[in-house]
Formats: C-alpha cells, structure tokens, sequence
C-alpha cells in the first residue's frame, strides 16, 4: 500500500484546505483520533442534558399557553411560546454552525467523518416540539464520544438515549405481563420498533441471523427502557415483561425486570460475527465504494470480530488495506460534505461562519442542503441517508449544487482565491487537465471557483 496525504484527506478527511496540512501516515490519522477532542473545545454545542431540559420548558410554555386560550393572559403566554420557540430555531442553526466549523477547521478529519457516519447509522430525530432540536445534542453526547471506543458502549449509549427511545416510541412498549399491563386489564401495547432497529439496522443487519420471534423476544426484553422529561432516560421496571428472553438462543432477564440483562443482550449482539459483517460492509461502502472490494470487507470484519468491536482497530484494518487506497474518486460526497468542504477549501474563515446571523445561515447553508436532497437533521427514516450515489445524483440535486457553487463562495469570502491556484490547492494531484483548463479559462474568479467545485473530482472522494 503507497500512502497518499491528498487522498487520505479527499477519501478519509474533509477534503484538502490551503490552511491544514494532510495526515503524513495512516498511524498519525488514528492517533489524532484518540486524542484529544480539539474541535469539540473550539467549537461547543449545547450537549443533550442541557438541551433535553429545554424540552420541559418547552413543554410547560405549551401547556400553559393551551390552558390560557380564550383568557386576558392568553397573549403574553403565547408571546413567550413563540419566543422561546424562536430560541430554539436558533440554536438548532448554531448547532448547526459549529458542526460546519468543526469540518472546515479541523486537522482531526477522520474523527469528523466517523461522527457524521455514527450519527446517520443510530439515526434519531425529534417528531414534536423541542424534541426537533435534540439531534446535535444526542450526536454530541451519544455518539461523538465513544467514535474512538468499543461499539457496544457505543450500542448502548444510543439505546439508552431519551430521543432514541422517543423516536422510535420505546416509551410506549409494556410488557404483556408487566405490572403495569396487570394494572390495566388490557392489550399490553408491545412496541417492536426498537427491536427490530437494533436488530436489522444498528447490529446485525437486514440479512442477519434472526428471526421474528427474536425480534418480539428483544422487545420484550426491552420494555422498561423509558426517560421522563426532568431524569432523562430510567429504567421502569413495572412495564418491564417479568421472567427470561431468548434472543439468538441466549436467554435474558429474570423473574423481575432489571436493566443489566437489557446491556448484556446489547453486549452479545454488539460483539456478533454477523454485526461485525454488517459494521464492516458499511464502513467500507461509506469510505471507498457503493460496491466495496469483498477482501477488505472481510479483513474489516476479521478486525471487528478480533478486537471485540474495539473501532480503533477496525478503522486501522481500513486504513491498512490497500484497496481502500484506489485512486479513483468514487463515492459521491452527501450536501453537508460538499458544503463543508468547500468551505474548507475557500477558506472561509472561522469568524465569518460565526458571525452569520439565523436567516443568512439558512439562506446560504439550510436552504440549499433542502434543495440538494438532505434536509438538515431531518433523514426519512431510521435507516438514516443513503450511501448510494445515485440517491444524490439527480436532477435537482445537481442543479441545487451547481447553483450553490456559483453563488455561495462570494458570499462567504471577500477576496475569492485565483483559480487556477484553487484548483490545485482544493484537488491536488487530482485537479486534471480539463478543470484547470476550466479554471484558468474562466471571465471571473467568481465563475472559476464555481467550475472547480462543481468538478466531478471535487464532488466525489
């Protein structure tokens, strides 16, 4: 395997910067990634607690303002509503902000780019209310700090989280024979949705060894995962189903529901061969290919089984294959990624991000990423966004990029760069014949600028 810097900041990073140097070997690139977090001190968002508590005040502002309709007090209770609500549009853009930053500024690329795919792979979003702008919060506290660990810590801190458990309606699910169905005298309400995403999503896979008994085994197991709006996530152990579940043909549980053996289910499928499969194909599909080589799924896998899911080996059995070195461009960069690393390659400068107000943030950030085919924070389903190509090469998409490639670097930058020197800053080596050509043919710095950042070898990694 030859070593290439540009390429590993193109496949692996965020793109190349005229302002940061590339990662000089695939050991300094793990090594930044287990050390310290610098983005994440240079560019703070709120983190879940915090923001889960504004979801009771949230809460209590909505209650209040119903309970006044009709009433004198109605007007100064739905003033405070509406205020509030604007708070937090706000901060879901800052948010927002700083997640761009910590992209365009960072030397730590790979630890980025493992953030974005974690986050998409446990996908959760709010449906109602503040719930909407948890998703950067339960990024930041879930998933950004176990990147570097082992997967089942990380398995388990997404399942456990209060907007993973509300999206996907866990807080629901009781247990058929839980004191609290006993209480009721009625239909138990068994929730399925977690299960089955944990099982076909988050471990095994769609193709995985189980079965439909497994999934309704696991939900019952996991009935008792809950959160209330002022302790975050608890484990309710009157809705829990009492006695033993077998998943894969392990049992679980006991006579009274209790949370450990819910961790220790989590634990085993964590560490599955079929998981380390499923983990390994889908990191390879993200960083190299929609058809990725079968060796390096395979030597991936062999890592994750190995190591016990420990992710800092399983990116180093990446990083060490050599088909994961291909030159060839191929997998086309989702919006936020073409976004973010444009503003990289600029660039931009962090005090300009910083300094654009909620409107200008949506005008030139949020609004083009709904054009593009990736809504802020807001993918379809729990299956997250896709990683085939296609899913981003359409039509609208591409004419949504171009667009933003011709009017968004003006905006962001006072003086734009010569583009003939853009284009070999931004491309390197992969800057061909014909975007240079297009660089240096171009009426304006405007225009030429615009030709690099729309050029296939920019658009793909």
């Amino acid at each position: 395997m030859r070593f290439d810097p540009e390429l590993a900041e193109i496949r692996f990073g965020c793109g190349l910067s005229p302002r940061l140097a590339p990662p000089q070997s695939p050991e300094a690139m793990l090594q930044r990634l287990t050390g310290a977090d610098e983005m994440a001190r240079a560019y703070p968002v709120q983190d879940f607690d915090a923001a889960f508590a504004d979801s009771v005040t949230f809460q209590a502002l909505a209650r209040e303002r119903r309970k006044l309709r009709g009433q004198p007090e109605y007007e100064a209770a739905d003033a405070r509503y509406r205020t509030f609500r604007q708070q937090k549009r706000t901060d879901r853009l800052q948010n927002f902000a700083q997640r761009l930053l910590r992209y365009a500024d960072t030397s730590d690329g790979l630890r980025e780019r493992l953030t974005l795919f974690w986050s998409d792979h446990f996908t959760a979003k709010g449906r109602r209310g503040a719930f909407r702008h948890l998703a950067t919060p339960y990024a930041e506290t879930a998933i950004r700090p176990h990147v570097a660990g082992r997967f089942e810590d990380l398995l388990i801190a997404v399942v456990t989280s209060p907007l993973m458990l509300h999206y996907l309606d866990q807080n629901s699910s009781v247990g058929p024979n839980s004191p609290v169905a006993q209480r009721r005298k009625r239909s138990a309400g068994l929730n399925e949705n977690l299960a089955r995403e944990v099982l076909e999503l988050h471990t095994l896979g769609v193709d995985g060894p189980y079965s439909q008994t497994d999934v309704r085994q696991l939900a019952e197991l996991f009935t008792g995962l809950s959160f209330n709006r002022k302790e975050g996530f608890n484990f309710r152990s009157g809705l829990a189903e009492p006695g033993s579940e077998k998943v894969l043909g392990r049992s679980y549980g006991a006579e009274k529901g209790r949370l450990e053996p819910v961790l220790q289910a989590l634990r085993d499928l964590a560490r599955h061969p079929a998981t380390a499969r499923h983990i390994a194909r889908k990191l390879a599909v993200h960083f190299t290919s929609d058809q990725p080589d079968a060796d390096l799924v395979e030597h991936v896998a062999e890592r994750f089984r190995q190591s016990g899911g420990y992710l800092p080996d399983v990116y180093a059995a990446l990083l060490e294959h050599p088909a994961a070195w291909a030159p060839e461009l191929r997998n086309v960069k989702p919006p936020f990624d073409f976004v973010a690393s444009a503003c990289r390659a600029l660039p931009v400068a962090a005090d300009q991000l910083s300094s654009l107000k909620r409107r200008q943030l949506n005008r030139i950030f949020a609004a083009p990423l709904t054009l593009m085919g990736q809504k802020w924070e807001d993918p379809a389903g729990p299956d997250g966004w896709s990683e085939d190509d296609a899913a981003w090469i359409t039509p609208q998409g591409l004419s949504a990029r171009l667009r933003w490639a011709f009017a968004a670097p003006q905006r962001l930058v006072a003086d734009l760069p010569d583009p003939r020197g853009f284009a070999g800053t931004t491309l390197g080596s992969f800057a061909d014949g014909k975007v240079l050509f297009a660089a240096s043919a171009a009426e304006t710095r405007a225009e030429g600028v615009a030709l690099v950042l729309s050029a296939p070898a920019f658009q793909r990694r």
